[in-house]
């Protein structure tokens, strides 16, 4: 998938509507020891990449520095479905403090009294953070209203052949 195609989805009102959701996305990746591992997690989305942050001495950035490729899921819970399926590579990057972006994120799901003290508590407590730069390489997004699972699409078709 080129990124042309990839900004593209990206860009549909279903994907923005995912991608500033107020609700984490579900982050998965291969840890150390060879096992799948599937985290919620915040992020923030700059228009083309995610970025997520995290300790710098955490079990997924020693196992994403060894495998850097990722999957997401961002989804609603009503119906019919809103999915948006990502794939990436990840880049890592210690910064001293507390990256704006963690700040950001944290805003899409507390009040504003409540992100004043989270605020306040993570300057306190993080002296560096590894930012994760999720590069999307193959995007999908479902709506079950005009975009299906292709082999649920298959099947349909198949069904309508038979007459």
């Amino acid at each position: 998938m080129n990124q042309h195609e990839i900004a593209e989805i990206l860009a549909k009102p279903y994907s923005q509507e995912l991608l500033f959701a107020a609700q984490p996305a579900r982050f998965s990746y291969v840890a150390l020891n060879g096992e799948p591992r599937v985290i919620p997690i915040g992020f923030h989305f700059d228009g083309e990449k995610l970025q997520t942050f995290t300790i710098p001495k955490s079990a997924k950035v020693k196992a994403l520095a060894k495998n850097p490729k990722v999957a997401l899921t961002l989804d609603t819970n009503g119906f019919p479905p809103k999915v948006l399926l990502i794939r990436g590579t990840v880049e890592l990057k210690l910064e001293q403090g507390v990256p704006e972006e963690y700040i950001i994120s944290g805003k899409k799901v507390m009040t504003d009294e409540q992100h004043a003290g989270w605020t306040a508590g993570v300057k306190d407590l993080y002296d560096e953070m590894t930012r994760l730069t999720i590069t999307p390489t193959w995007v999908k997004l479902l709506d079950f209203e005009t975009t299906l699972p292709k082999d649920v699409q298959d099947l349909i078709d198949a069904k309508q052949a038979q007459g």
